[in-house]
């Protein structure tokens, strides 16, 4: 009789943890902030410690052991090869980077700003597509992040054209004008922290960054979302505004990016 007993608890147990693991798997499939949990919290914590390093300096390896120096679509092809097919990251992404390209060389700017270099993925699309002269500054307060993104930038052959500022944002756009020699921007591309998009936009317009004409293009707006930042330039008369639906960077989740015309 306990014998019995305690084979019954024993596949009562064993079918519960098989249908935690099932419904655990689905919640995975099906729902994007659990991909990311798993992708950036599970498998990454795990991986960085079997391996010892992080993901983003396997990142650097596998542009350092497979792309071509100096051919900055080598290197992007090897990014989204790595991120779509071995461990998802944060870059801008195949799909949304064309659109990125085509506003870019729409706007054909002298003066960038980058919020967010993170590996420096969307700083070599971006710069790939300047005209002699022009310059990208962009900027990341994650030191690990910039060191990496330096490096990736010279294998692309880019790093005449692309200056990284390690801090915060809020702490370097005040300095731009006196430090950085910069008088206006002519595109900005926000990809930062999403709740900084509004307040860095106020903060570009307080230190007179902003031309008429100025361009300002922003990731991630449907996800995981800047709600403030849309609310802000789609109800204001300085701004004009256009939506590019997308997907979220290596995956089929709906994600947008917003471009906003400063009109002065």
């Amino acid at each position: 009789m306990l014998e019995n007993w305690i084979l019954t608890i024993l596949v009562s147990v064993g079918v519960g943890s098989i249908l935690v693991l099932v419904a655990a798997f689905m919640l995975v499939k099906h729902n994007a902030y659990a991909k990311i949990f798993w992708n950036e919290i599970v498998l990454e914590k795990i991986t960085n410690f079997v391996m010892d390093q992080s993901k983003e300096q396997r990142i650097l390896n596998t542009v350092s052991y497979n792309a071509v120096k100096g051919d900055p679509e080598s290197v992007m092809k090897c990014i989204d090869k790595y991120c779509s097919q071995y461990e998802w990251a944060m870059n801008v992404g195949d799909e949304k980077g064309l659109i990125l390209d085509k506003i870019v060389e729409e706007a054909d700017p002298s003066v960038v700003l980058e919020l967010g270099t993170y590996c420096g993925y969307s700083a070599i699309r971006i710069a790939r597509l300047l005209k002699p002269k022009a310059r990208l500054l962009t900027i990341e307060f994650n030191p690990e992040f910039a060191s990496i993104a330096k490096e990736i930038i010279d294998i692309a052959g880019l790093s005449d054209k692309v200056t990284i500022l390690e801090g915060h944002s809020e702490d370097i756009i005040p300095q731009l004008k006196k430090k950085y020699e910069v008088e206006t921007l002519d595109f900005v591309f926000l990809d930062h922290w999403k709740e900084r998009y509004a307040p860095d936009t106020v903060l570009l317009e307080e230190c007179g960054l902003l031309r008429k004409g100025s361009i300002l293009l922003a990731d991630n707006v449907v996800f995981p979302g800047a709600p403030e930042f849309l609310k802000y330039v789609r109800n204001n008369q300085r701004f004009e505004c256009t939506s590019y639906p997308s997907h979220l960077e290596y995956m089929q989740v709906e994600d947008a990016m917003e471009k906003a015309v400063y009109l002065g």
